[in-house]
């Protein structure tokens, strides 16, 4: 028997009926129920001899003290802003050597936004445990291979008569109901293909079929070998079709990409497909029939939603998506090269790269602090056109995703930055803009933490960062 998926998602469907009173009922309201809606008052000047309340008086103006209320502005950068010098920033970075609630050791790199000037490097080219500021390459990556435009499509074909299969393309923030187009996750809507696959079948007379996914464009494990315990909490197993990234609720699904299938054949029966047999696989012919298709969001918004949220699911995905435009095995091993060379054609050195996986979830992972300023320098740069959307996608400070509870105060607004956080290392890769207006590009990595330490080595950075947007640190 097919599972029904335990998660309504968007597609919840309202009845709504329609009463029709004839002559005859009105009469009798008129003529049986008067009585008890005059005994009740319920409908005053109507249907009793109450006289009708007065009209309501004018809500009287209110005048606030003060003046006129004005939300607070945070200023934005400015390229005529005098920058730090070296020596203000080595200043800072002694405290944050000396700060006791940081562990083990770091490597931190400030440059100028504006000039692109290395203004400070402590220990920058050291490879050290990245975290998820991991994420930073394996979106510059997406975004330079794939397009900010590009959208990712969903269909349903008919290989034979009688049979359907949902062909996953790597869109695996699908939802369950009718498509959202204000929506990232769920832009593209089981509900929707449905209908337009029903539709398609019914002209050709078909009434009952079996459902099967295809979700074959992706290879290997699901589950990278480092990845081991609390980890698999985090993290969907990685396919290339899932609805919401294989989540309901608080856990992630054992088989996204069937669990997707089981909904999809549930939306074909509410549209008078009968759906007979258990979904299973089947790998389609490129040329099947397409009965039906729906589009994700872009590259560009999926990218976007990872970086805010922190989306280890879909920073695998993105990865592998990389693997298969580069004509790489989209596996884990196919999908790290694929995204260390795409970084590397950038013009950045990753001769001191170690990439295990998409998400920064493995402790195999090895990146210097310097790679992460190089590749937010290009995407910043004239030559980095392909990137500009990489910089406006992270957390800001004090307003949303991963960054809206940290750096709040005077600091909101000021950083955006991609928060990193495993048992053993703490980072922040972003921008920061100071208090005199001039914008800095910065990672600091903190690694080699001892185990317990990672949430006071979070309070650490924050100050750090606080403090160099804070500062005009000359």
């Amino acid at each position: 028997m097919r599972q029904r998926p335990t998660d309504a998602g968007s597609g919840d469907v309202v009845a709504r009926g329609r009463r029709t009173v004839g002559g005859i009922a009105a009469a009798v309201l008129v003529l049986a129920g008067y009585g008890v809606a005059d005994a009740a008052d319920v409908v005053p000047g109507v249907l009793t001899t109450d006289p009708p309340p007065a009209a309501a008086e004018p809500f009287p103006d209110v005048s606030l003290p003060g003046g006129d209320l004005v939300a607070p502005t945070v200023e934005g950068a400015d390229a005529g802003a005098p920058a730090p010098t070296p020596a203000g920033l080595e200043a800072l970075a002694t405290e944050f050597a000396d700060d006791y609630r940081r562990t083990g050791s770091f490597g931190l790199v400030v440059a100028d936004a504006i000039t692109g000037e290395t203004l400070l490097d402590h220990d920058g080219a050291t490879p050290r445990l990245p975290a998820s500021s991991l994420k930073v390459l394996t979106a510059a990556a997406a975004l330079d291979a794939l397009g900010a435009d590009r959208v990712l499509t969903t269909s349903a074909v008919q290989p034979a008569e009688g049979r359907v299969v949902l062909v996953g393309a790597g869109d695996v923030l699908l939802g369950a109901g009718e498509s959202d187009p204000h929506e990232v996750v769920g832009r593209a809507g089981l509900a929707d293909l449905a209908a337009r696959t029903a539709a398609a079948l019914a002209e050709q007379g078909t009434t009952s079929v079996q459902v099967d996914v295809d979700d074959s464009l992706f290879t290997g494990a699901v589950h990278h070998p480092d990845w081991q315990g609390i980890d698999l909490t985090f993290v969907m197993p990685v396919q290339a079709l899932a609805v919401e990234a294989g989540r309901i609720g608080n856990a992630f699904v054992d088989d996204p990409a069937l669990e997707a299938g089981a909904a999809f054949a549930d939306a074909l029966g509410e549209h008078g497909i009968e759906v007979v047999g258990n979904v299973g696989r089947r790998t389609v012919d490129p040329e099947a029939e397409v009965l039906g298709e729906v589009e994700s969001a872009t590259i560009g918004e999926i990218v976007r939603h990872t970086l805010k949220v922190s989306d280890n699911s879909v920073a695998e995905v993105l990865a592998r998506l990389v693997a298969v435009e580069r004509g790489a095995t989209p596996d884990f091993a196919g999908a790290t090269s694929a995204v260390r060379q795409q970084i590397a054609e950038l013009g950045v050195d990753v001769s001191g790269v170690q990439i295990a996986d998409g998400s920064g979830l493995s402790e195999s992972n090895r990146v210097p602090a310097a790679v992460l300023v190089d590749v937010l320098r290009t995407a910043g740069g004239p030559d980095g056109a392909s990137l500009h959307g990489l910089l406006p996608g992270m957390p800001v400070s004090g307003l949303d995703g991963t960054l809206a509870d940290r750096l709040t105060g005077d600091a909101a607004g000021r950083v955006r930055a991609k928060t990193g956080t495993l048992i053993r290392a703490i980072s922040l890769t972003g921008t920061v803009v100071t208090a005199d207006g001039r914008p800095l590009l910065l990672s600091v990595l903190a690694s080699d933490l001892e185990v317990g330490t990672a949430l006071q080595a979070r309070l650490a950075v924050d100050s750090l960062v606080r403090s160099l947007a804070a500062c005009g640190c000359r």
